[in-house]
């Protein structure tokens, strides 16, 4: 989570001071609970902030519905389970943005991002160079960096400007001593140092700082957000999430006394030596039910129908609130038309909105960063312009867009109804395809046909040559 600062009490921000390092660590270290905790939930252990997670939670009898990881996963495959695109703006250069996007396997990249954060409601990537070693040629490559292990301090404005970034990890040497490793990132240089605590201290550094130049002239760390609070997707259901868990358990435990029920006799007791035994079942000689002899289970009686109207309504709850639709839904599926399916995914669309419109935000200063490398290597390239579409991953009805496009001709443009189709990126590019496919057909049509082409030469274009008179 970013660390907002005041610029003057920052100092140099090309060397910031021990003081400022550490204030930013502990101001990131209130935080971290929040965030295990939420991370915990996704992977299965759900527990209370500030509560040590279980190993597994079969271990203490409790049933887990992963609902944590059901939302997370459809949400990140709902926003970029269909690769961002990339459209250039007029007269501008892209091809060199794609290339470096493509190199830096940026769909799956992207995938890393998104699951942290509709986790945890925030993520971090880092931009750094590489050589490749068999062209010696530097690379710019990019990585996902857990949010708990990285801080961007920005400065207190409304615009929230970069000042420089703070790596700390944990590492330990071949003899098993354990140090930390502080990486700092800031527009100019990237110091690291290596201390015996996770705070700052010029007693407890092991050796002197490693520096390095920054060749990207800015921080080389971009934030993401999931939403103007930063929250994940299913924080706000933790308590719902709980609730559904719970009743699961008890259903369990209640099957599980049920088999385990006692057994009361009235008028006669089990005899002292072993019963009678035929096909494997014990027998017990109990008096008749006349002279007032008896047996029955001690049992919570309970209906199942009504547990499972509280755990629907549970769940019908999360889903309404999470946004994320339900798919055994029986009404989900099935014979609906598409404009119905809209509306029924109309929280979700909305919530997908808030989503794409902050990651576009970051994905904007990725392009940025990208755009000062390429400088540095020698291209004049510029990302002003460039235009980020996110191809929201639903069920389309294809059949129906074209359909659409079809009866629109007449009055609106090809060039707008065209992008109606899901992965049409540049539909400029599309129609000068298809210009010069009717082109091509033409000419093809014509041949069949017999019309000479205007590139082709016969002996009959040229005119009759004159008779030559033999006589002469």
């Amino acid at each position: 989570m970013a660390i907002a600062i005041d610029r003057e009490l920052a100092g140099d921000i090309n060397n910031p001071s021990y003081d400022v390092i550490n204030y930013c660590i502990e101001e990131h270290e209130k935080e971290i609970p929040r965030l295990q905790m939420l991370f915990d939930y996704y992977d299965g252990k759900p527990h209370k902030i500030n509560e040590q997670a279980t190993s597994a939670t079969h271990d203490n009898d409790e049933i887990n519905v992963n609902n944590a990881r059901y939302v997370t996963d459809m949400m990140t495959g709902f926003t970029v389970g269909n690769p961002i695109s990339y459209v250039a703006p007029k007269d501008g250069q892209i091809k060199p943005f794609t290339d470096a996007l493509t190199k830096m396997k940026i769909a799956k990249h992207d995938m890393e991002v998104e699951k942290d954060l509709s986790s945890m409601g925030i993520g971090y990537e880092l931009h750094y160079l590489s050589v490749n070693p068999k062209t010696k040629e530097t690379i710019p490559k990019v990585s996902s960096i857990d949010p708990r292990g990285m801080i961007l301090v920005v400065d207190d404005t409304v615009e929230r400007n970069p000042l420089f970034a703070i790596r700390p990890r944990e590492k330990q040497n071949l003899k098993r001593e354990k140090y930390w490793e502080h990486t700092i990132y800031t527009p100019m240089w990237t110091i690291t140092y290596k201390s015996k605590s996770k705070k700052l201290i010029q007693e407890q550094l092991m050796e002197p700082p490693k520096v390095k130049e920054n060749f990207y002239g800015d921080v080389p760390v971009v934030e993401f957000r999931n939403n103007e609070e930063k929250q994940g997707d299913y924080e706000q259901q933790l308590s719902q999430i709980d609730a559904i868990n719970m009743l699961q358990t008890d259903r369990i435990k209640d099957k599980r006394n049920f088999v385990k029920a006692l057994m009361i006799l009235y008028g006669f007791s089990l005899p002292e030596e072993k019963p009678n035994e035929v096909n494997g079942s014990l027998v017990i000689n109990a008096p008749a039910k006349e002279a007032g002899a008896n047996a029955e289970f001690v049992t919570n009686t309970f209906q199942e129908s009504e547990v499972q109207v509280l755990a629907d309504s549970l769940l019908d709850d999360f889903h309404k609130t999470s946004y994320v639709p339900n798919l055994n839904d029986e009404n989900f599926a099935g014979n609906i038309s598409g404009e119905a399916m809209k509306f029924k995914l109309l929280g979700l669309l909305l919530a997908l909105s808030v989503k794409t419109g902050y990651f576009e935000d970051g994905v904007i200063r990725r392009l940025k960063l990208i755009e000062n490398i390429l400088n540095v290597k020698g291209q004049n390239v510029d990302s002003e312009g460039i235009v980020v579409k996110f191809k929201v991953n639903l069920p389309f009805n294809r059949k129906d867009v074209i359909e659409q496009i079809k009866e629109s001709q007449e009055f609106i443009p090809l060039l707008i109804s065209l992008g109606w189709l899901d992965d049409v990126d540049n539909p400029e590019e599309l129609i000068e395809m298809l210009n010069a496919q009717k082109e091509e057909t033409m000419k093809m049509n014509a041949k069949a046909i017999g019309v000479q082409a205007e590139d082709s030469h016969s002996d009959l274009d040229d005119e009759p040559e004159e008779e030559v008179d033999d006589e002469k």
